[in-house]
């Protein structure tokens, strides 16, 4: 009986060895930015043991394979697109970046873990999305970001950052989730706005910018062909913070279109499955999703609410749209030196500064 302890013990010691070897390869030689480099033979499946055992036991649900596969080979997505914000009574075009990767991630701490070998009980498997947009309004320009991680396994939000900077200041907020709570903190440069706040999080709640992930279908159909659900929604900070408004939960119909239709953007011309997004605050959104792997969001439209709905004129716009420019998988942290402008190409952008 010692004996097979001590094989079944070698083995799991081993097992889990192996799972975090890349890794700690990684935060030996490689970019902070940089995601652990891991092999599709060799994925996180010791990891998420530890860290997912109820998702680990059940499968973590279909196109697991899949997803691993693609999403654990080292390399980040990065998805260009033609921007347009409607900002004080006029449409602003810029650009955007929608930058996806898997990272593991603490779940105490809710940062990016440099060492997962340490406490691997506490570390999990996130896919990040980086949305970074950036216009021009006359003299000065606005340049934003927001960053969610989601767990991977089911694509639930554990955290969202959003930052902006324009001439007049500078704004930050961080929301973190924890089961059924929500914790706020936003800081402002406005006298009045910075403030810290808990709200309920809803099981079935959905976060704007989450969106940009769910709807992909990634593991599976987030909604049926014809399908339509209600569902606690939490408008994304982009928004709030153009129009200066408070965090706060409402709700929202999401419906997936029946049938399918043909979407030409700068990329090309492609067929999308079509969600169309219907908040409470009176905007509509329409989010067209590559039919093909990798299910790529070839165009996003928000139009902004009538005005009857708010009672005063959209002076301060806030809605924006996206049209796919361009698209490739890169280690894009390592592609820093003078000529790799270069791979901006292949995403359909120019430098930011010339």
């Amino acid at each position: 009986m010692k004996f097979v302890k001590d094989v079944f013990g070698g083995v799991v010691f081993f097992g889990l060895l192996a799972s975090v070897l890349p890794y700690l390869t990684e935060a030996a030689i490689g970019s902070r930015c940089a995601p652990p480099i891991v092999h599709p033979d060799r994925d996180l499946a010791g990891l998420a043991l530890l860290a997912e055992p109820a998702l680990a036991a059940t499968g973590a649900g279909p196109g697991r394979a899949d997803f691993d596969t693609r999403w654990h080979d080292g390399k980040a997505e990065l998805n260009g697109y033609r921007l347009t914000v409607e900002r004080y009574g006029h449409p602003r075009i810029g650009r955007a970046v929608l930058i996806y990767v898997t990272e593991p991630f603490s779940r105490s701490k809710h940062v990016k873990v440099d060492d997962p070998s340490k406490n691997p009980a506490d570390t999990f498997d996130a896919l990040k999305l980086n949305l970074v947009r950036h216009f021009q309004t006359g003299i000065y320009d606005y340049s934003t970001m927001v960053s969610l991680f989601t767990r991977s396994s089911d694509f639930v939000p554990v955290k969202a950052t959003f930052t902006s900077a324009e001439w007049c200041g500078q704004v930050y907020e961080e929301l973190n989730f924890d089961g059924a709570r929500l914790a706020e903190r936003f800081f402002s440069y406005f006298e009045n706005e910075s403030s810290e706040q808990t709200l309920p999080a809803p099981a079935d709640g959905v976060v704007e910018d989450n969106l940009f992930i769910l709807l992909r279908g990634l593991r599976e159909d987030f909604l049926a062909p014809g399908q339509k659900r209600s569902v606690p929604f939490l408008a994304s900070a982009f928004y709030r913070r153009l129009t200066h408004q408070t965090l706060a939960w409402s709700t929202a119909t999401i419906e997936r279109l029946s049938g399918s239709e043909m979407v030409r953007v700068p990329a090309g011309t492609f067929e999308a499955w079509v969600y169309v997004v219907k908040p409470a605050d009176g905007r509509e959104g329409r989010f067209f999703i590559e039919r093909e792997d990798p299910h790529r969001v070839l165009r996003w439209a928000w139009a902004p609410p009538p005005k009857a709905a708010t009672g005063r004129p959209h002076v301060l716009g806030g809605t924006d749209s996206g049209d796919l420019t361009g698209s490739s998988r890169l280690q894009y942290w390592k592609l820093h030196d003078q000529g790799d402008e270069k791979y901006l190409e292949a995403l359909g952008l120019q430098p930011a500064v010339m």
